[in-house]
């Protein structure tokens, strides 16, 4: 099932022994599209702290409660490395918080994400030597959906419009589809982007380039964004754009 981004921001987290706060926002990798982080509004609990928690720390979300169950508890998210969200984040603080939590780093023997995601080859990273000297400049490819939301994207012969909504896949937190409102191109319309036609991100100029055309995007089965993403409108999306199914 595929989760609009936007839908999960508010949704509680449920420690082992009570309410931390909520999610406020989500950080992803860039190369991989995937989810590595939610970032958690505290809320009164810690004064408006905000926290990071990877997903491997939340179970399914319970949708009756608007409610993420998460395997720690409030003093370990208390006694958490603070960091400063609103800044990017370093391997170094990543690497505090997965020591702390005494779980295993996604960089080290992660899974593979979706078929056909990568934008580039992901390169080979290992945890750090002993004595290595660890640098606290944010990693580039750390995102938050809430700021990339609202980026343009350009096709090859032009602006197709911009980024409104992430859909995620919650079985591996990989973002699957870009929704992307066309108002001031095709009015009324909005569309599904995949990762894997990304080519290049600019961040200054907040843009998205993408290896498509205006009509490759204009002829693709249209979205409903009423309806959920099912497999069956998969199935005639990537037929279309003769993308590997990832499924």
């Amino acid at each position: 099932m595929l989760w609009n981004a936007s839908n999960l921001i508010g949704y509680t987290i449920d420690a082992t022994d009570g309410a931390i706060g909520s999610v406020d926002d989500f950080l992803f990798d860039d190369r991989e599209w995937t989810i590595r982080w939610l970032v958690v509004d505290t809320g009164t609990w810690l004064s408006g702290r905000k926290v990071l928690l990877p997903p491997k720390a939340v179970a399914e979300p319970e949708m009756p409660h608007r409610a993420f169950p998460a395997n720690v508890t409030k003093q370990q998210v208390k006694d958490s490395p603070e960091i400063d969200t609103d800044a990017p984040v370093s391997r170094h603080h990543e690497n505090n918080l997965y020591g702390h939590y005494g779980w295993e780093p996604y960089w080290v023997g992660y899974p593979p994400v979706g078929a056909g995601l990568t934008i580039l080859p992901r390169p080979v990273e290992t945890p750090p030597i002993a004595g290595e000297e660890e640098t606290d400049e944010g990693d580039p490819h750390l995102c938050s959906t809430e700021e990339v939301t609202g980026y343009y994207i350009q096709a090859k012969d032009g602006d197709i419009g911009h980024i409104e909504e992430f859909l995620i896949d919650l079985d591996n937190w990989t973002i699957r589809y870009l929704v992307v409102d066309t108002r001031n191109w095709w009015p009324g319309k909005k569309v599904l982007v995949a990762p894997r036609a990304v080519t290049s991100v600019d961040w200054a100029k907040e843009m998205v380039d993408v290896n498509l055309t205006r009509d490759q995007v204009k002829n693709a089965p249209e979205y409903d964004p009423t309806q959920a993403v099912d497999r069956l409108y998969e199935e005639r999306y990537h037929g279309y754009y003769g993308y590997p199914r990832y499924w």
